[in-house]
């Protein structure tokens, strides 16, 4: 007999689908970013709060919390003194933040174009 968690199909357009939450995390304004930014590598929390220009101590700390809950990031407790963490990307987080990145990359080499519509928009 199949696990019922198995036997579940996802689909972010369904109302109560677990997979909307997990979508909204993932692509939530800082979301996006952080598994952006650590797409480059691991980072320390106020390295990555310096990488993620803008996000306040409190969300950034909220939005790797769930995250890590969601399965995408490793929070890392590393031995100095005094103590230190360390975030870094899942296999699927990488995967995620990877598919992020490519749209990053698209959003940012369209930006001539995104700026000339903006203007005939506003044009008019």
């Amino acid at each position: 007999m199949p696990d019922a968690a198995e036997s579940l199909e996802a689909s972010v357009f369904a109302r109560d689908c677990a997979s909307r939450q997990t979508l909204q995390n993932a692509t939530s304004r800082w979301g996006v970013l952080a598994l952006a930014a650590l797409t480059e590598g691991d980072y320390r929390f106020n390295a990555l709060r310096r990488r993620v220009d803008g996000v306040s101590e409190r969300m950034l700390a909220q939005t790797l919390q769930t995250l890590e809950r969601d399965g995408l990031i490793v929070r890392t407790v590393l031995e100095t003194i005094p103590p230190k963490v360390e975030y870094s990307l899942t296999p699927l987080g990488r995967e995620v933040g990877s598919r992020l990145t490519d749209l990053i990359e698209l959003i940012e080499g369209s930006m001539p174009a995104v700026l000339e519509s903006r203007a005939q928009h506003d044009a008019r």
